[in-house]
């Protein structure tokens, strides 16, 4: 499939760069650990309260997003300027019709990882929690809402936003951009046997924030990504699907 071209816009001028981005990490990390460490400790058999996993799971990635909105607000142009956050119908179309291509090289790329590496379940961290421990149905719908539509538009603030812009500040290419935050979004996700499928996963939604110039597309296409896996969580918290 060839993705729609549309004009890419001038490199935004702000004062913000790299150091926001690592600060948008380092936020992500410690206030996981943090909030895993105020949890208390968990036995080996006792299982791990659901409120803890939706804020473990939740709440690090959206305080980290907060970082890059307010970095552009404190030293650049506000969020919409600085991480291209101005919608489109044209650019909605191509994160659509990218993220529907990145499900098929998605699928295909899931079963080769899962012949390659074993019997290994190429599920996400969570959706193996959640296996082993269904989440109440409050819990599981908050969870679906956040895996599908919230999850991913935090991510593309802190990676197809926050660090591309700090790539484009340095005058480095589009392709360099590309390459590098797909490469340390799959890294990012801290889950080393999945990172080679994380990548793969990783390459539509890229390519979708660098043939608009714009993040809503790499949002969208994200999103699409992210709706089996979320659709399987609300399923595995319903008791339906094991």
């Amino acid at each position: 499939m060839t993705p729609p071209t549309t004009q890419v816009d001038s490199p935004p001028s702000h004062r913000w760069g790299f150091g926001a981005f690592v600060l948008a990490e380092l936020v992500l990390i410690l206030s996981a650990v943090f909030l895993s460490a105020a949890a208390g400790p968990v036995g080996v058999d006792e299982p791990i309260p659901p409120i803890v996993i939706v804020v473990v799971t939740a709440l690090p990635t959206m305080l980290a997003a907060g970082v890059a909105v307010l970095a552009t607000l404190l030293r650049g142009n506000g969020p919409v300027t600085d991480l291209r956050l101005r919608w489109s119908w044209p650019d909605v179309r191509a994160g659509l019709k990218l993220g529907l291509a990145g499900l098929v090289l998605t699928a295909i790329a899931g079963v080769i990882w899962a012949r390659t590496v074993g019997k290994l379940d190429p599920s996400s961290a969570l959706a193996s929690v959640v296996d082993t421990q269904p989440l109440p149905l409050a819990l599981g719908i908050v969870m679906f809402v956040y895996t599908w539509l919230i999850g991913p538009a935090c991510e593309e603030m802190i990676y197809r936003g926050l660090l591309w812009g700090a790539i484009e500040r340095l005058r480095w290419s589009r392709w360099a951009a590309f390459v590098l935050s797909t490469a340390i979004f799959a890294v990012s996700h801290l889950e080393p046997l999945r990172t080679s499928l994380l990548l793969v996963i990783a390459i539509p939604i890229g390519w979708a924030r660098l043939v608009t110039g714009r993040l809503p597309a790499s949002i969208v296409a994200h999103q699409i990504n992210n709706f089996v896996p979320a659709v399987g969580i609300l399923l595995m918290s319903l008791g339906i699907w094991r």
